[in-house]
């Protein structure tokens, strides 16, 4: 059966939960470049704790954004140390500003960060506000382009558009974006498969690495319309993930698999840009 040409059908292509949309043209700065003493922390919050990923992300914004003070939290299973961190922050600005912007190292919404979150701001009592998670966005997708790029399981995108029009010589011929934190994060991460499947001219639909809808569900379904090789993309930056998951779940469809997301520098754009977006909106 010839492999259908239709990249994702299954949801509209629209921004979810009615976020605003984020500016995602590289030539502009995510943060202004000076911000006055009194300016709101930046607080990376990260499931387990904060060490890995989330510390190398931390050093990456900080070296990009001398600006903006960083601190980085692990939520642990009691998210005390996010309680601290929003104390200490609030402790050096003025007693009715915005203490920190909570931005949520995760590139969908997660239960069990949310929940930690919602704990650790109301323990503290000090003005805080706490952003989306970092996806769906443009710079989301080319992250994960990137990944799949590195293992060869796509063609590198040099130039950085979009679309990728020409179909020679493409290592796979359809993609599994795999998430983490329940159906609820496959549901949002729809229009991030749907600008990965834009930028690859490949089919890509959305699984679940610990819910529904399964891996192995989809790749039935990528099989069906005529796929012979599919890679498994993890929609994942690493400590929201048990070690192993999406290289298990990926063997147990056949698939090849692209790494985690890690430290990587969109990632850390991203992360500046949500905070820098709540900046701009006061």
């Amino acid at each position: 059966m010839a492999l259908e040409s239709a990249h994702v059908s299954e949801s509209p292509i629209l921004p979810v939960r009615g976020r605003p949309v984020r500016p995602s043209g590289r030539h502009r700065r995510p943060v202004p470049s000076q911000l006055p003493p009194e300016a709101p922390a930046l607080v990376l919050a990260a499931l387990g704790d904060a060490s890995g990923t989330a510390a190398e992300l931390a050093a990456l914004i900080r070296v990009d954004n001398p600006q903006i003070q960083v601190r980085l939290a692990g939520l642990g299973e009691d998210a005390k140390e996010l309680t601290s961190e929003l104390e200490s922050a609030a402790r050096e600005r003025p007693e009715d500003a915005t203490a920190a912007i909570v931005v949520p190292l995760l590139t969908g919404p997660h239960p069990v960060a949310d929940r930690l979150i919602s704990m650790a701001v109301a323990a503290s009592g000090v003005p805080v506000t706490v952003t989306d998670p970092l996806g769906p966005h443009p710079l989301l997708a080319e992250a994960l382009h990137i990944r799949l790029s590195e293992k060869s399981l796509a063609r590198a995108d040099r130039m950085r558009l979009l679309n990728v029009s020409n179909p020679v010589d493409i290592p796979v011929d359809a993609v599994i974006l795999a998430t983490v934190g329940g159906e609820n994060a496959a549901t949002e991460a729809q229009p991030t498969a749907v600008l990965l499947a834009s930028r690859l001219t490949l089919p890509v639909l959305v699984a679940s690495l610990d819910s529904a809808p399964a891996v192995a569900d989809a790749a039935g379904r990528l099989r069906g319309i005529g796929a012979q090789r599919i890679a498994l993309s993890p929609c994942v930056l690493g400590p929201e993930a048990a070690p192993g998951l999406a290289s298990a779940a990926a063997e147990e469809i056949g698939a090849e698999c692209a790494d985690l997301l890690g430290p990587h520098d969109l990632i850390a754009e991203l992360a500046a840009r949500a905070y820098g977006s709540i900046l701009s909106a006061d």
